[in-house]
C-alpha cells in the first residue's frame, strides 16, 4: 500500500500536521509479548489507564475482522486500522497475521503498525507484503551509552543482550529497518519518549539520524514515570517545546499525541468506543490466550 504523505496527513489522525484532522482509528490488541525491556514500560490489562501498553484483553487475529466491522459501525470517522501492542507487534506473529486476514475486507482503511524496530529490518518484506501503509518506530536515543539507561536488555535471535551492547544492536536495527521500509514508499513516523534527565539533550541528534534514515515525521512523547524510571520527572511544557523546536530543525513534528491505549477506538482525544467494541462484545470465553 503506497500512499502519499499528503494523503496520510489528511487521513491519519496520528500523522496529522497542524490542526488535528478529526479522523479516527481502531487499535487491535493482538500483540502480547515484547523482545526488549524498556525501563519505563509497564504493560497492563485493565480498563482504567489511558496510556500505551494497556489493553483490556488480547484478541485473536481471527476476531479482528468482526471487531473492525463493529468499530466502523459505531465510529464511521475511522480511517485507520492499527496495531500498537500491548507488546511489540513484531515480537510475535499475530499482528502480521491479522493484517493479512483483514486486508481484503477493509481496503479503504490505512493499515498502520507501531514497533520498537528491533526486528524491522528482518521482517521488512513481510510488512511490505501485508500492505502496511504507515509505520511508527520508537527510537529513544541513538547513543548506546544513553539508550542503555532507557532499555535494559533485548532478546534478538534467541540470545539476550544487556547494557550498551543491547543498545547498540537496537539502534543499528532500528535505523537499518527504517531505511529499508522507506525505500519502498512506506511512511514512517518516529516516536521518542522524552526523559529530560537521560535523553533530553539528544533530541536534535535523534531527529537528525532518523530523518537521514528516511523517516517523514517525528513525535515526542512525555515520559509517564513508572516501573524502573518512576523516580524520573514528567517533562515540563517548556522542556517539551524545546525538544520539539530542536527536532523541527530536521524533520516535521507531530503535536497531537494522546498517550493512546492499545485498544483505543475513535478520534484521538474524543469519545473512546473501546469499552463498547471490546468489553461488551467479546466474551471472556472467546478471549485469545497466547500462553
Amino acid at each position: 500500500m503506497t500512499i502519499s504523505i499528503t494523503e496520510i496527513t489528511a487521513r491519519h489522525p496520528c500523522f496529522a500536521l497542524g490542526r488535528p484532522n478529526n479522523k479516527g482509528r481502531i487499535h487491535l490488541p493482538v500483540s502480547p509479548g515484547c523482545n526488549i525491556e524498556c525501563l519505563f514500560c509497564n504493560r497492563q490489562f485493565n480498563t482504567a489507564e489511558q496510556r500505551p501498553g494497556v489493553a483490556a484483553q488480547i484478541i485473536s487475529p481471527q476476531q479482528a475482522a468482526g471487531v473492525v466491522r463493529r468499530a466502523i459501525a459505531a465510529a464511521p470517522e475511522i480511517t485507520v486500522v492499527g496495531i500498537a501492542g500491548p507488546g511489540d507487534t513484531l515480537a510475535t506473529p499475530y499482528a502480521l497475521e491479522t493484517f493479512r486476514l483483514i486486508a481484503g475486507k477493509f481496503p479503504q482503511l490505512i493499515r498502520c503498525m507501531s514497533t520498537n524496530g528491533l526486528l524491522l529490518e528482518d521482517k521488512a518484506e513481510e510488512l511490505i507484503d501485508a500492505g502496511i501503509g504507515t509505520l511508527t518506530v520508537t527510537v529513544n536515543d541513538v547513543l548506546p551509552e544513553t539508550l542503555a539507561k532507557l532499555c535494559g536488555r533485548i532478546t534478538y535471535r534467541n540470545r539476550i543482550y544487556e547494557g550498551e551492547e543491547a543498545a547498540q544492536i537496537l539502534i543499528e536495527k532500528q535505523l537499518a529497518g527504517i531505511r529499508r521500509v522507506t525505500q519502498t514508499g512506506m511512511i514512517v513516523k518516529v516516536n521518542t519518549v522524552l526523559v529530560p534527565e537521560i535523553n533530553g539533550g539528544h533530541i536534535e541528534k535523534i531527529a537528525q539520524r532518523v530523518k537521514e534514515a528516511g523517516a517523514s515525521l517525528y513525535n515526542i512523547i512525555p515520559l509517564i514515570p513508572q516501573h524502573k524510571l518512576s523516580h524520573c520527572k514528567v517533562p515540563s511544557c517548556g522542556e517539551i517545546d524545546l525538544a520539539r523546536s530542536e527536532a523541527e530543525r530536521h524533520i516535521p513534528v507531530f503535536r497531537h499525541c494522546q498517550h493512546c491505549r492499545a485498544d483505543a477506538v475513535g478520534i484521538p482525544g474524543g469519545r473512546d468506543y473501546g469499552g463498547q467494541i471490546y468489553q461488551k462484545r467479546i466474551s471472556a470465553e472467546n478471549t485469545f490466550s497466547h500462553g
